[in-house]
């Protein structure tokens, strides 16, 4: 998939993540039940976790290989290293 196509599809989903965040917060200022609030977390929460894979495995196609094609492989190994820790935890 092309690089540009992925930051517009990636965007997208974080302009949907961010109107549902608000739609949380308005739950929560007008008093709904906390289940119906924490399933809405949840779904957000599984929301970022899936433009968090759409991001790397565009790392992986783009960055991941340039980097291979210009020698840089340690470097390359050592960020995904951080960015997987970062993500998965």
């Amino acid at each position: 998939m092309e690089h540009k196509h992925v930051n517009r599809i990636v965007l997208n989903r974080l302009s949907r993540i961010e109107g549902h965040v608000r739609s949380i917060r308005d739950m929560v200022a007008s008093g709904r039940d906390c289940s119906d609030v924490l399933i809405q977390v949840a779904a957000v929460r599984s929301a970022l976790n899936r433009a968090g894979k759409v991001i790397l495995e565009d790392h992986l196609e783009h960055c991941i290989a340039d980097a291979l094609q210009d020698g840089k492989e340690q470097e390359a190994i050592d960020n995904l290293k951080m960015a997987l820790k970062s993500f998965v935890g």
